[in-house]
């Protein structure tokens, strides 16, 4: 498999897990939304403490390929699911199957890459990821024409069983054998707190994990903020695209830079840049009583996305870079925290909706100076200084 293959399947395989979030947007009553969204990333984030040391004693391949059966089944059987109570077990089962892509495939990553190659990678992964918010709301409308909500379902069982297909022919074994773990209850505690215990890996996922926060707040608020207070109605998709062809563009300049400029000074300069703007834009939103126009807050929003873009692949890059040993186990646990840390903080976001922008804007700003904390801690009060030349 090529770079670009390999690349255009990571991507696809991590795209599941939104694809599972955003298509549903349009189909989702604003008392139902939540429920939803948050049955599937309870279920994806719990399973991800399994699938790490799982994959770490079997390989990836197999426990990648059976998370995917799970996703396929759990959205086949929504479609003939008879009650609303059913259909939230069934997104958390699918939440479960889902989590396989998210951990596995960042392990993969891991396997092959290192240091500034592996937040290349990361990026042009997140720059292909970032095209199915764009596309999923604007398709979940388009499925829904032909039918109702169900089809929805079924259109995301038919994407995954694609992908599964083209992994299973395609993705090889990465794991080596130097690395292969047991799977006993001593040495997948012995991995936890490897993980738990190194002060870099452990407190960029913290930071990772409130910054991340501030996007499940979003999601959280998108329709209410779009279309309650902005009246965009069937323009509700296209809003929510553009802000993530911001994040998709950040994500490609990431992978051209960060070779030569380092993960640290990247991640650092635009963790100052996401405080900067949300910091204006707390003001500007707090300063009238009334709705700022649309194209100013857009234009916050996006900018402010923009350097999201940049610290989500290269936070995640510096977690991963010293738990290679313990790639799976450290996927697991880091995609455990960041996702429900990140939905807890986001439904927190979510639930502060008061009929104004206040409480989104406000939340970015909190979450951006606790996520400059914890990479102070990590660095030691030190920014932008590169501990190898390799990162």
């Amino acid at each position: 498999m090529g770079k670009r293959e390999f690349i255009a399947l990571a991507a696809f395989l991590m795209a599941i897990n939104s694809l599972a979030i955003d298509i549903m947007l349009p189909a989702l009553s604003e008392n139902h939304r939540q429920f939803v969204v948050s049955s599937y990333l309870l279920g994806f984030g719990c399973a991800q403490l399994f699938y790490g040391p799982l994959s770490d004693r079997f390989g990836r391949r197999a426990p990648l390929l059976f998370g995917l059966v799970v996703y396929i089944v759990s959205a086949i059987g929504i479609v003939f699911v008879p009650s609303f109570a059913g259909l939230l077990v069934l997104r958390f089962v699918q939440g479960i199957g889902s989590a396989a892509t998210r951990v596995i495939t960042i392990s993969i990553v891991r396997d092959i890459y290192g240091g500034r190659q592996m937040a290349e990678v990361m990026s042009l992964i997140m720059m292909v990821f970032m095209i199915v918010p764009v596309i999923a709301p604007g398709a979940g409308q388009i499925v829904m024409f032909f039918g109702n909500w169900h089809l929805i379902f079924l259109f995301i069982a038919t994407m995954a069983t694609a992908i599964a297909v083209w992994a299973y022919l395609r993705l090889p074994e990465t794991l080596h054998p130097a690395n292969v773990r047991p799977f006993t209850a001593r040495s997948i505690f012995g991995a936890f707190k490897l993980v738990l215990t190194n002060r870099v890996a452990l407190c960029y996922t913290i930071a990772s994990t409130f910054i991340f926060g501030a996007l499940f707040g979003f999601i959280n608020s998108a329709q209410q903020v779009y279309v309650g207070i902005y009246d965009l109605g069937v323009y509700f998709p296209f809003a929510f695209a553009g802000v993530a062809i911001f994040m998709s563009l950040s994500s490609f300049f990431n992978s051209r830079f960060v070779g030569k400029l380092g993960m640290r000074r990247l991640s650092h300069g635009s963790l100052i840049g996401f405080i900067a703007i949300n910091t204006i834009w707390l003001i500007v939103q707090m300063a009238s009583t009334e709705p700022m126009p649309f194209a100013l807050f857009i234009s916050f929003f996006g900018l402010s996305m923009f350097q999201f873009g940049w610290i989500g692949s290269n936070f995640n890059s510096l977690a991963m870079e010293p738990l290679g040993h313990v790639a799976g186990t450290a996927s697991s646990v880091l995609g455990f925290m960041s996702t429900v840390g990140g939905a807890i903080i986001g439904a927190g976001i979510g639930q502060a909706f008061d009929g104004t922008a206040l409480p989104m804007v406000a939340g970015y700003f909190v979450v951006s100076i606790i996520g400059l904390v914890f990479v102070l801690i990590a660095e030691k009060g030190r920014l932008f200084q590169s501990q190898n030349p390799a990162v």
